[in-house]
């Protein structure tokens, strides 16, 4: 009888389970496993049956209030065995715990958030996710926009400066991630200066097929504007894509107005409230994978 057992995951297993997810048709970044191992080593699974790696998931934790679910795969040939359930409850038990209010359940556990595709939200609900809105990934080729906004290269702002920036429009501290995030070599970014203050802030990185986008944080959508613009002119005549949150209304009319069409579409759910966040400054989210 075949033994199937699960463990924390190995560097090397982590970037197999980013080709997983190229098989799956999910387009991830080239690097975004030495990002993912960053963020929390300890919070990816795999599950192994005889030996051999069938199964991953993450849940990657921002300190003790807040994590993240993604790269919940089991591979075609061991589907509908009930080992993805399995690796499911692995995670969501090591997820558990106390929370920095010191107390359990209710508004000490740990919000969990995830963003799936949109068949399988009965299912998340089953594990207590509620639906909050969906991101749209839009791709295509922008033009080249002449603007007066001031851009300069996100690896010149003081990272001090660049994370408390970050922190409006993500649920919890992610600075060992966002550090990976800007410097990673294949990794492009640019930010909007004004006065000295920062309003927008954007990554452009490689994928497995084309570039993607995200973060795209900005104080308005002539801004944001720029700041596709400016990297996809890095690679010009390389198509880029956007996973765009559909709460945001600006956002959505921007990539159209890019010339972007929407492909993809899935869920952001959460296990507790929606957090409180500048959701009118994010014009795309980092990853769909990490938040």
């Amino acid at each position: 009888m075949a033994e199937f057992e699960i463990a924390t995951a190995s560097a090397a297993d982590v970037r197999l389970f980013s080709e997983w997810a190229a098989e799956e048709q999910w387009n991830p970044g080239r690097s975004d496993s030495l990002a993912f191992a960053a963020a929390d080593p300890a919070g990816f699974l795999v599950g192994r049956l005889d030996g051999e790696p069938i199964a991953s998931i993450s849940g990657v934790r921002y300190g003790a209030d807040f994590a993240f679910l993604g790269l919940y795969i089991v591979r075609p040939s061991e589907r509908g065995k009930g080992y993805g359930i399995r690796i499911w409850r692995a995670l969501m038990e090591q997820l558990a715990g106390r929370s920095s209010s010191g107390r359990w359940g209710g508004e000490g556990i740990r919000t969990v958030a995830l963003d799936g595709v949109a068949d399988q939200q009965p299912n998340y609900r089953k594990s207590g996710f509620r639906h909050a809105y969906n991101h749209i990934r839009h791709e295509g080729i922008p033009p080249l926009i002449t603007t007066d906004v001031a851009l300069v290269d996100g690896r010149s702002i003081p990272f001090d400066q660049l994370a408390a920036y970050d922190r409006r429009f993500f649920p919890a501290a992610r600075d060992a991630f966002l550090a990976t995030w800007v410097g990673l070599p294949a990794h492009r970014s640019l930010a909007a200066v004004r006065d000295g203050e920062l309003e927008g802030f954007a990554v452009l990185r490689p994928a497995q097929t084309g570039m993607r986008i995200g973060p795209v944080h900005a104080a308005s959508d002539e801004i944001a504007a720029a700041l596709i613009s400016g990297l996809a002119a890095t690679q010009p005549g390389t198509p880029i894509a956007v996973d765009v949150p559909d709460r945001n209304l600006p956002a959505l009319k921007l990539a159209e107005r890019l010339g972007l069409a929407p492909t993809f579409e899935c869920a952001r759910m959460y296990t507790g409230a929606v957090p409180e966040l500048d959701h009118d400054g994010i014009f795309a989210t980092t990853t769909l994978e990490l938040g």
